[in-house]
């Protein structure tokens, strides 16, 4: 499968309109949709909305005529669209995720109207790629690609009849990153270009990847569970370092602690031997 392409975002600039600026760091991300006849839909629905970036993770039947009918017109977004294999591939350079869900899972996640996410998905644009990720058709996202979101969108749609088609959905969140771009004040993007490169930003997707795979190494090597499942604890970590919303900087200082402590068990280790 191909790479996602135009990566990673360009900062910024100052002469760049807002609108234009911020929705070119949002992507909307489908996951292992079943009817290509949706994700034609789909295209279709963020060109109306004046958003380009589509990423496909692992469709099940890809390319297809069908999309291509389905979209309308919106045919530069299938031809510019991404596929790649993974959720965690598709955001890994991301700065924030939101995950559209109908239903409670085990996995808690801030719950966000469409409105709030939409706004809080265009501020964020503003240090970084966003993402938007939808589910399959008929069982929406695992509690595995759920982990990888930072907050969760739950459309309020009848609770008597609330099938909402994957198309649908898509153009509900469209219809609000459009309002909430459509607001920004010329101002929003010359704030952002003024904090300048040398600023530190948020940590990506990947780089808290990172830091979530050596911290589990770490409980790992100082036999933090004591024979206990190492989920449940990981999970409330995971949790809680996204809310704190970590720079790059504080990234590195973290690692850079587990790593002095897998050393230190390490030594431990051989000092009994």
């Amino acid at each position: 499968m191909a790479g996602l392409r135009s990566l990673p975002f360009a900062p910024m600039k100052t002469s760049e309109n807002p609108f234009d600026a911020h929705a070119g760091r949002i992507r909307i991300v489908l996951v292992g949709t079943q009817h290509p006849g949706n994700i034609g839909a789909a295209a279709r629905a963020l060109k109306t909305m004046g958003l380009s970036r589509l990423v496909l993770v692992a469709p099940e039947n890809y390319p297809s005529d069908e999309a291509f009918r389905r979209a309308a017109g919106a045919d530069d977004l299938l031809a510019d669209a991404a596929v790649v294999a993974t959720l965690a591939e598709a955001v890994a350079d991301c700065r924030f995720v939101l995950g559209c869900t109908a239903r409670s899972r085990r996995v808690a996640l801030e719950e966000l109207m469409p409105r709030q996410a939409a706004e809080r998905a265009v501020a964020r644009a503003g240090e970084g790629g966003v993402a938007l990720v939808f589910g399959r058709e008929r069982t929406g996202l695992s509690n595995e690609e759920l982990q990888l979101c930072h907050a969760s969108v739950h459309i309020p749609a009848n609770p008597d009849y609330s099938s909402l088609n994957l198309a649908a959905a898509v153009q509900v969140l469209a219809y609000e990153l459009r309002l909430a771009l459509l607001a920004l004040a010329p101002a929003a993007a010359t704030a952002t270009a003024a904090a300048g490169p040398g600023r530190e930003g948020p940590a990506s997707h990947a780089q808290l990847e990172g830091f979530f795979a050596q911290l589990g190494d770490t409980l790992d090597d100082v036999d933090f569970h004591k024979g206990r499942a190492p989920d449940s604890a990981m999970r409330k970590l995971r949790r809680l370092f996204l809310r704190a919303d970590l720079n790059e900087q504080e990234v590195r200082l973290l690692r850079g602690i587990l790593s002095d402590a897998q050393r230190m068990a390490r030594l431990a280790r051989a000092g009994e031997n």
